[in-house]
């Protein structure tokens, strides 16, 4: 038997990575003005920050996402952490 679900539960859970995304509270330079990417970008971004950055970063998605068993379109922390463990190998041709 199989069940059929509607709505958010329904999502399509490939994760479309060149979506764009901000990547938010990170300071640039000499401000911290949100920068808006690609979603793999963003959340390669991320790892990039040191640990105090990562903690305070927020992304946020053009379309909701289900990540963690949660669905939004804003993620912190953890939630990009899960992110992060579910990016496409990186190609080695893009440098």
């Amino acid at each position: 038997m199989t069940e059929a679900t509607w709505g958010d539960g329904a999502m399509n859970s490939d994760i479309d990575w060149r979506m764009s995304a901000a990547l938010a509270d990170v300071p640039r330079g000499d401000s911290d003005v949100a920068e808006v990417a690609s979603l793999e970008r963003a959340v390669r971004d991320w790892l990039g920050l040191d640990a105090a950055h990562k903690a305070a970063a927020t992304l946020t998605t053009e379309h909701p996402l289900r990540v963690g068993g949660a669905t939004g379109t804003t993620f912190t922390g953890a939630a990009i952490a899960a992110l992060a463990e579910q990016l496409p190998r990186a190609d080695p041709a893009e440098g």
